[in-house]
């Protein structure tokens, strides 16, 4: 699975839309409520470090049980220290991949696909091997 960048996050503009205090369920409709009209920051909800994090839109299938699928975006944060079992945005020979990293009981690190179709990519193979991000966040459609 491929990334490839298509923003980095640079304005201070807040990017703030209506919103509702209420929640909707996505299970048995509830009664109606009051509608109380606010507004929320997407940047405030979706972004910790503005000057550190990247979008980037995704190719391949090799994340699609993490929920993140083909030309969907996620958002990266570099400022981020990927820990066992973050998804990450590796640079593998000087291309974007994203993959699950994991340390195994070694200590040797891999970068683990979400389907079970793909295998699993042992750090150390790779000499131009970088971890460029940390996935804080998946935008898809659901058209």
């Amino acid at each position: 699975m491929k990334a490839a960048l298509t923003h980095q996050l640079t304005a201070d503009i807040p990017a703030q839309y209506p919103s509702s205090e209420t929640t909707v369920p996505a299970g048995f409709p509830s009664p109606a409520q009051d509608y109380t009209a606010t507004s929320i920051d997407l940047n405030h909800i979706l972004i910790k470090d503005k000057t550190a994090t990247y979008i980037l839109r995704v190719s391949g299938h090799s994340m699609i049980d993490a929920g993140i699928s083909d030309g969907g975006e996620i958002i990266v944060d570099r400022s981020i220290t990927p820990t066992h079992g973050n998804i990450v945005v590796a640079a593998l020979a000087g291309e974007f991949t994203v993959k699950r990293f994991e340390i195994d009981h070694h200590g040797k690190g891999w970068l683990v696909p979400a389907n079970p179709d793909y295998s699993p990519i042992p750090s150390e193979e790779e000499a131009d091997f970088l971890i460029f991000g940390v996935v804080t966040r998946c935008i898809h459609h659901v058209y």
